[in-house]
C-alpha cells in the first residue's frame, strides 16, 4: 500500500494550505486516516482524524482552522489548513489504519514564515 502526500510549501503566517494524501487502495479499508505531524525536535503527534463512518477530532491546536476531509471516489484524503500559524511548521504525514495495517506516507513539509 502507497499513501502519497502533497500540497506542503512556504505560506505566511494567516495563509491557507490543502494537504492531499492519495492511497493505492479503497480508503473505505482503513478504519481510521489521519494526518499526524512532526516539528524539529519534538515529538510526532496526532493532528486530526477521521473515522470510517465519518466522524472526525482534532487537537486542540488546531481546531477552528484545520479541517479533514476524503472523497472515497478518488481514494484520497485532505487537510485545509487556515490561519496558519509559524507553530504549525512541520514536516505532515497521512496514516491510514486497520486491525490489519498501519500505513504512512512519506511527509511533505509545510512551512510558515514571513
Amino acid at each position: 500500500v502507497q499513501l502519497v502526500e502533497s500540497g506542503g510549501g512556504l505560506v505566511q503566517p494567516g495563509g491557507s494550505l490543502r494537504l492531499s494524501c492519495e492511497a493505492s487502495i479503497s480508503i473505505f479499508s482503513f478504519t481510521t486516516m489521519a494526518w499526524y505531524r512532526q516539528a524539529p525536535g519534538k515529538q510526532r503527534e496526532r493532528v486530526a482524524t477521521m473515522f470510517r463512518y465519518g466522524s472526525s477530532d482534532y487537537v486542540d491546536s488546531v481546531k477552528g482552522r484545520f479541517a479533514i476531509s476524503r472523497d472515497y471516489a478518488k481514494n484520497t484524503m485532505y487537510l485545509q489548513m487556515n490561519d496558519l500559524k509559524p507553530e504549525d511548521t512541520a514536516v505532515y504525514y497521512c496514516n491510514g489504519a486497520s486491525p490489519e495495517r498501519d500505513d504512512w506516507g512519506q511527509g511533505t513539509q509545510v512551512t510558515v514564515s514571513s
